[in-house]
């Protein structure tokens, strides 16, 4: 039975669709309309997903959307609305505060319902900032992409909280599924990375892109401090694009040498293959800096059955269960992330794989896309819904 209305048309709107939770939650929304008989538009730059957009039955409108520049988002914004208009879009859902702007005016210029995803934590230093963040919260509806989120919102904001709805993102079950992943695309990812086939060291995986927050320099530290004791347990596996960010490469090949680490961290790159990244670790980390607003890094290891040690705060807090899926560590202390890394050696491989196993049977049950999907499109049903009858979203609520 279809959630949506007859004829329904969403149009999403991001910056662009590099890589990211953001852009893999467009695509799966997008997949999902279009399964159920609708038409998926997104409006972006574009980017290396896009091919897969398009592959799921979903169509491109290219873009500047990634632009803060006011010149270029009211020309955004004009795009938008002839878009909306020629396509007859039923509902516009934007996924970020740039194009959000241009989304709204569209969306309010041909009375078209509009909701956008929270993806984030945005801190607000100034009531500048606050009313730039605000944007998100402008239409029928908030969804935020886990109970953190919201918090957030509704505190931030001070909106109704019936008016923001938490939707974690979600994984894709047949994608991420240790069975469907053949043993030649782990052994090419192994010898792609360097891994020798004899490693007997811990492979701990950070995947993410190269930037500060995200913790790949508190990582190696934490490395650093292993092998001070002579502990030579951890090879790390660092894979993520710099995208541009070449000086903080830099100054992780600059700690990895100065530690002596050439041996036990490598810096893999960008990877297209995550399901076997997974396999071939033995542990995944998610060390970021600052709170994680969903953290989809540390959630599609344990739907994998790889056990996970999370920076404890965020929603990770949600999603990694300490002493039954993994392990939690305090945020930005080496000493910590060092003790946590030795729990997991320590654990054994037995150990390690009854977490790995509770880890996959309970992210497996929170955290599908079938599940982030279904809820997503009930939220275009309840905004659809209250519009044609005049009421207001909190009186159409259930």
């Amino acid at each position: 039975m279809s959630i949506l209305p007859d004829e329904f048309t969403l149009l999403q709107v991001t910056p662009e669709l590099e890589t990211g939770g953001a852009e893999q939650t467009t695509i799966d929304v997008a997949h999902g309309v279009v399964a159920q008989g609708g038409k998926a538009l997104v409006a972006t730059r574009g980017g290396r997903m896009a091919a897969r957009l398009e592959a799921d039955g979903g169509r491109l409108a290219q873009m500047p959307a990634q632009s803060k520049n006011p010149l270029i988002m009211l020309g955004n914004a004009a795009r938008l609305i002839d878009l909306i208009r020629r396509e007859k879009v039923t509902l516009v859902h934007a996924r970020s505060r740039a194009p959000a702007f241009s989304a709204l005016w569209a969306a309010h210029a041909t009375r078209t319902p509009f909701v956008a995803t929270y993806h984030g934590v945005y801190n607000a230093k100034s009531s500048l900032k606050r009313w730039y963040n605000a944007v998100m919260t402008k239409g029928d509806l908030v969804i935020a992409n886990s109970e953190y989120t919201r918090a957030h919102v509704i505190a931030e904001h001070g909106i109704h909280p019936d008016r923001v709805v938490a939707i974690p993102r979600g994984v894709d079950l047949s994608r991420f599924e240790p069975g469907f992943v053949s043993a030649d695309r782990v052994e090419a990812l192994r010898k792609a990375w360097g891994v020798a086939s004899d490693e007997r060291r811990l492979k701990v995986l950070l995947a993410g892109r190269l930037t500060r927050w995200k913790g790949q320099g508190l990582a190696i530290e934490a490395v650093a401090r292993l092998k001070a004791l002579s502990d030579t347990r951890v090879l790390l596996l660092l894979a993520g694009d710099d995208q541009g960010r070449k000086g903080y490469r830099a100054e992780l090949e600059h700690m990895i040498a100065q530690a002596g680490l050439q041996d036990s961290v490598k810096l893999v790159g960008h990877c297209d293959d995550m399901p076997a990244a997974y396999l071939l670790a033995d542990l995944a980390i998610a060390p970021s800096l600052e709170p994680e607003a969903f953290g989809r890094t540390a959630v599609e290891p344990q739907v994998m059955g790889r056990p996970v040690i999370a920076a404890d705060h965020g929603a990770t807090r949600e999603t990694v269960v300490p002493g039954e899926t993994g392990w939690l560590a305090a945020p930005g202390d080496a000493e910590a992330w060092a003790q946590a890394l030795n729990d997991a050696c320590e654990a054994g491989a037995a150990g390690r794989q009854a977490m790995g196993m509770a880890a996959r049977a309970r992210a497996r049950r929170l955290y599908s896309v079938d599940a982030m999907v279904e809820a997503t499109l009930k939220v275009y049903a309840r905004v659809m819904a209250a519009r044609k009858t005049g009421a207001g979203v909190l009186e159409s609520k259930g």
